[in-house]
């Protein structure tokens, strides 16, 4: 009898070891056998009950196929280069960080900025040169009395910036000294505008010359600060004149500062910067496409930005695929105080995540890292429905809004030099999948649809069978 019970158990043993490496059902579902997962799944529910958590149900390769629809992967196929996912550090964010005491503040960079097991990892920020609307009032660097001009900028300062915003960065570089950062100016110096105020107006065709140095100036001394500006754009949205602060440039004359003023005087002064045209909605693809078109701007361009408050994601690959030696980029998209967490949680990984990588981006920003309960600070007329990644609640306390998750799904999983690969979309699974610099494979999935999904991740010749709840976000890392 002791013979025959030692035989049965063997040959369970041997038909459970089978099962497990025979087929997906029982290590994704059941997690039986005591096996290891052979891919990481972090989770983000609709529904607020599950944010961001690494999931324990073991996911182990099978290589038995099933019904069910396939997410087929495929690392033969790469398409850009990633350089990173993040937000706009504005003046209002800096300063409603630093309200933090000291120990909470650098718990709070660290978690963005750090690379450690419970960080996200945000390896992108977007600043604006001078302010924008979500700073408590608008200034530039160059600001004077009426009636008074500085055409030799003697008088250009960066104070404006050194309690909150310079400090920051600085103490983010420290912790991630590899992030990138794009600078874009709401408004220049109000005298060289045709209207002297910060809203609306254009810039005078005599101060284009001057302009193309403040952009020089500034991406000089904020080096001496230890501050490299990768990129910048020549305006935000050129075509809203209507925010606190903003500016008018049409295409035409974004052409005509870049191919004959900010180009060569990057030039002249040997500045690595980048320049990214446009920074505005995707209805108008027509505006990059028209400098990318003019052969004297031509060679000074890298690429062209994009936001979302108008047209479709779509628009980013029209400009990638009549020229797709430039690149394009995503800088901005905002959560609203009146969105749910759910539809925000859809709609932007939808778009500004996966919508924009599978339309060449290279970048994915949302907007404001941070406000405070009220929304605030903004200039007046400047944005107050604009909710913050985070809302500073008081000295040690702060809230993790939808924006911080949109983001981490990514950022958290996808460094800075990863690719795109191949991957196809199925019914309501939207999904764009990369290889890290390390070798692992990335796939984000959004779950568009009403129901419950359960899909197979193909990679090669094994599966990975997997379930995603209406609403939901994945990462899946293997």
């Amino acid at each position: 009898m002791r013979s025959m019970m030692k035989n049965l158990c063997v040959v369970t043993v041997l038909i459970v070891l089978w099962s497990c490496s025979s087929t997906t059902n029982t290590v994704a579902e059941t997690g039986v056998c005591g096996a290891s997962s052979q891919m990481d799944f972090w989770l983000t529910k609709g529904n607020e009950s599950v944010k961001l958590e690494k999931q324990s149900s073991i996911l182990g390769f099978g290589s038995v196929s099933n019904d069910f629809s396939n997410i087929e992967v495929d690392d033969s196929k790469i398409f850009q280069t990633i350089d990173g996912f993040g937000y706009t550090l504005t003046g209002g964010s800096a300063q409603v960080i630093n309200q933090l005491n000291t120990q909470k503040r650098k718990e709070l960079l660290k978690e963005l900025f750090g690379t450690g097991q419970n960080e996200i990892s945000v390896s992108y920020v977007r600043i604006s040169i001078g302010a924008s609307d979500l700073d408590a009032m608008p200034f530039s660097y160059n600001d004077l009395p009426t009636g008074e001009t500085d055409v030799n900028l003697e008088k250009f300062n960066l104070a404006s910036n050194k309690g909150d915003v310079i400090p920051m960065l600085k103490e983010i570089l420290a912790i991630n000294p590899a992030i990138k950062i794009i600078a874009t100016p709401w408004s220049p110096p109000i005298w060289m505008k045709d209207n002297s105020s910060f809203v609306g107006g254009s810039l005078n065709g005599q101060y284009y010359g001057v302009y193309a140095q403040y952009f020089v100036k500034y991406i000089q001394q904020m080096k001496a600060e230890g501050i490299t500006i990768d990129a910048v754009t020549p305006q935000n949205e050129p075509l809203h004149p209507g925010n606190n602060p903003s500016l008018l440039m049409t295409a035409a004359q974004q052409a005509d500062f870049i191919k004959n003023h900010l180009g060569p005087a990057f030039q002249l002064a040997n500045l690595k910067t980048k320049i990214i045209t446009y920074d505005h909605n995707c209805d108008k693809p027509e505006y990059p496409l028209a400098l990318l078109n003019d052969a004297g701007a031509y060679p000074f361009i890298d690429g062209s930005a994009f936001h979302l408050y108008a047209g479709d994601i779509g628009a980013l690959s029209i400009v990638h695929d009549s020229y797709p030696n430039k690149n394009v980029y995503f800088t901005e998209q905002y959560t609203s105080d009146t969105g749910s967490f759910e539809g925000d949680l859809k709609w932007h990984v939808k778009n500004v995540v996966i919508g924009s990588m599978r339309n060449w981006s290279k970048i994915a920003l949302e907007w404001n890292l941070a406000t405070n309960a009220s929304f605030g600070p903004n200039t007046a007329g400047g944005c107050t429905t604009c909710k913050g990644a985070l809302t500073i609640e008081s000295s040690d306390r702060f809230t993790r809004n939808v924006a911080y998750y949109i983001i981490a799904h990514a950022s958290k999983f996808v460094p800075a030099g990863s690719v795109r690969i191949s991957s196809n979309l199925i019914g309501n699974l939207q999904n764009v999948a990369f290889k890290t610099p390390d070798g692992k494979k990335v796939l984000i999935v959004e779950n568009d649809g009403d129901t419950a999904e359960k899909f197979n991740i193909k990679d090669k010749d094994n599966w990975f069978l997997v379930s995603l709840e209406a609403g939901s976000v994945g990462t899946y890392i293997w």
